[in-house]
């Protein structure tokens, strides 16, 4: 299992190896959901999101390997991609053809191969897989692995430590590594604090395997946040149950209120940020999610989308 000890000795680990993101004050956003709203500006990040923290605290944890793998939506890979060019180590990036060419294009120019196979994640991950069998790689997953989370929850950290007194944090909610490292790290501290997991209509995994009662396969749809897609593997060791454990609300958005969200946060709080990222004001504006006991922390957690796509989506065409 994960602890919160295990996050305060990854913070120290990787302080040299991510950017400490700052945290905004969102006024128009404030006056939407009735009260103090902040942005935890992730996609500020280096590598362009908060999987960076992640990545870089299960690679630093490696020994000797040929390597090191994984299957990703995208913003895993190219942080795993970037943790091993800093370690001198060979990586090789399994995804599938629903990732955008741009996040293709950014694991690439970090040194790594990024590995096309299938249609889903999970056909990606067989890849990986493999990998680790036969070659000798070392598999980070993007989400199910203690260090992942470990690493995703010094975000939980970082916020209590800037907002000591927030309410409620929205977490963009996937495979559930980063909503499990920051739940954990932040009720730590502040056991009443709200956690609340936003994620999309279209294809979310995490949303259809909490109200089964166990984890499930789904199928993988198109969607605005695209970083939020992926199975959680039917296998699932930690996220699935911690997800459980520690979402206080779950929140799901059609693919308008995400589209409001980039637009809103591009024009009113000048973020450029992906879908996935915008979850959380897609939210506030449609009016699901409040800030009505103290303040409410938003993780913007990436930027990696197409400028042309983003583009699109401003001048309205989704």
């Amino acid at each position: 299992m994960v602890t919160a000890d295990d996050i305060r000795v990854a913070a120290e680990r990787i302080g040299s190896m991510i950017t400490r993101t700052p945290m905004r004050p969102a006024p128009a956003l404030s006056a939407l959901a009735k009260g103090e709203v902040w942005l935890k500006c992730e996609h500020l990040q280096e590598t362009g999101s908060f999987k960076l923290r992640g990545a870089s605290n299960a690679a630093a944890r490696l020994g000797d390997v040929a390597g090191v793998t994984t299957a990703s939506t995208g913003n895993h890979g190219r942080a795993l991609a970037h943790a091993a060019k800093q370690l001198n180590l060979p990586a090789v990036i399994c995804v599938s053809r629903l990732v955008p060419q741009n996040k293709l294009d950014a694991i690439t120019e970090l040194g790594a191969e990024a590995r096309v196979v299938g249609a889903s994640q999970d056909e990606a991950f067989k890849e990986a897989i493999r990998l680790k069998r036969d070659e000798g790689f070392a598999l980070i997953p993007p989400f199910d692995h203690p260090d992942v989370i470990a690493g995703q929850g010094t975000l939980g950290l970082e916020i209590l430590d800037e907002i000591p007194d927030a309410a409620s944090i929205a977490i963009p909610l996937s495979g559930g590594g980063l909503l499990a490292g920051v739940a954990l790290a932040a009720k730590s501290r502040r056991p009443d604090l709200r956690i609340v997991g936003i994620s999309m209509e279209r294809g979310a995994a995490m949303a259809a395997s909490i109200a089964a009662g166990h984890p499930v396969e789904i199928e993988e749809l198109p969607t605005l946040a695209d970083s939020l897609g992926g199975g959680i593997g039917l296998q699932n060791r930690l996220t699935f149950q911690m997800t459980r454990e520690l979402m206080d609300e779950l929140v799901l958005l059609n693919e308008d209120e995400i589209a409001e969200g980039i637009r809103h946060l591009s024009r009113q709080s000048g973020e450029f940020v992906e879908g996935a990222a915008a979850v959380g004001a897609g939210a506030i504006i449609a009016r699901k999610l409040r800030a009505t006991d103290g303040p409410l922390i938003l993780i913007l957690s990436g930027r990696n989308i197409d400028p042309d796509r983003h583009a699109a989506i401003m001048r309205g065409d989704t």
